[in-house]
């Protein structure tokens, strides 16, 4: 059981994005995603803010497994930051 927090900010359109959230379904792991593409206004900015704090690209994927931050869909860092 993994017991880091897991957050994926993505795009909705992405395919890298829809890579990564299938690969931690089939690892079963519970995770908060956004789809940044989705939102509107005030609640896009601020999240985009969010993830310039740990990607100052602000590209997409961007993971967040407990403090470490994975950019991209990088299947064997994903793996490894989950303990799996």
């Amino acid at each position: 059981m993994v017991d880091k927090d897991v957050k994926v900010f993505s795009l909705s359109t992405c395919s890298h994005c829809k890579s990564t959230k299938q690969l931690l379904a089939e690892c079963t792991i519970k995770y908060d995603f956004v789809d940044v593409d989705l939102l509107e206004g005030d609640e896009r900015k601020a999240i985009l803010e969010d993830v310039k704090k740990f990607n100052p690209k602000c590209s997409f994927p961007t993971i967040i497994i407990g403090d470490k931050v994975i950019v991209g869909f990088k299947e064997s860092e994903i793996k490894e930051a989950l303990d799996l």
